[in-house]
């Protein structure tokens, strides 16, 4: 029997995608919340400084995995008017994302040959707490999918963005050969994620913070500090920047780079299929 690692634990690898879909169930309506106590608030800037470095362009088609509540499609669509497919393997962040995107007045795309004019969508509900995106004009679609194999033709998307999941998938290998799978050649893979600092005292203060502070946090806000202990100690199981970036070479992609950003806390490595 095959096994794999759920968080610091070693558990059959057809179990671990039950278990990491249980804990994002669980936090779904937190999740905002969850990412300021993961990162102290940073979390909004790192996310700002990836979809920076990708600039989505007018009329790009892209695909971004493990982004059930939208904050990444929504920055990429105020950017640009592009179309953004979120995939997600968890229903409950999606549903999550999608009331976020209705409030924001961000539709999903018509089918060829419809518009919006008068009649063509029902009124929508005024929201109780509106958040309009006034730049760009882009469309934001929902899809519920595994990253290890995505529900999408090959060579169908521009670009790839992945914040804040890859550490979640069974297999990264996979989830690596689905991204260049579907994408365009000259395509872009953007990944964001938690990774390890580049000073061995940073990482121990780091690690003092995520291992004693994070999980309690959790169970004073939340009540449940679960989700949270598990979400730490799956950066610690992440590998290193280096070795990431090897993964993505042997995956097919070129011109991989990444960038540290706060000392290496997280890391944004990004590719291109060739």
């Amino acid at each position: 029997m095959s096994t794999t690692h759920f968080g610091f634990n070693t558990v059959p690898e057809e179990e671990k995608e039950s278990l990491v879909r249980g804990v994002f169930d669980s936090v779904a309506s937190r999740y905002d919340l969850m990412n300021d106590l993961m990162s102290a608030g940073l979390h909004r800037l790192w996310k700002n400084d990836m979809v920076g470095w990708l600039a989505p362009r007018a009329g790009m088609k892209i695909l971004d995995v493990a982004g059930g509540t939208g904050d990444i499609a929504f920055r990429m669509v105020k950017r640009a008017s592009c179309h953004v497919t979120v995939c997600d393997i968890n229903q409950p962040m999606l549903d999550e994302g999608r009331n976020r995107a209705i409030d924001c007045n961000i539709f999903p795309p018509l089918p060829p040959g419809e518009g919006r004019g008068k009649g063509s969508i029902p009124p929508l509900p005024k929201s109780p707490h509106p958040n309009p995106l006034p730049e760009g004009e882009g469309t934001i679609e929902w899809i519920c999918g595994n990253a290890e194999s995505l529900p999408f033709p090959d060579m169908h998307f521009d670009a790839y963005t992945i914040a804040f999941g890859i550490r979640n998938v069974t297999h990264i290998d996979r989830t690596l050969a689905e991204a260049y799978r579907v994408l365009k050649p000259g395509g872009r893979f953007m990944c964001l994620e938690f990774s390890h600092l580049t000073h061995d005292w940073m990482q121990k203060c780091y690690d003092a913070y995520s291992f004693h502070a994070i999980p309690r946090v959790g169970a004073w806000v939340t009540g449940n500090s679960e989700p949270y202990q598990y979400l730490v100690e799956s950066i610690r199981q992440f590998p290193r920047q280096d070795d990431f970036a090897e993964m993505i070479k042997t995956a097919g992609f070129g011109n991989v780079q990444y960038r540290n950003l706060t000392q290496g806390v997280v890391a944004i490595h990004s590719g291109r299929r060739l």
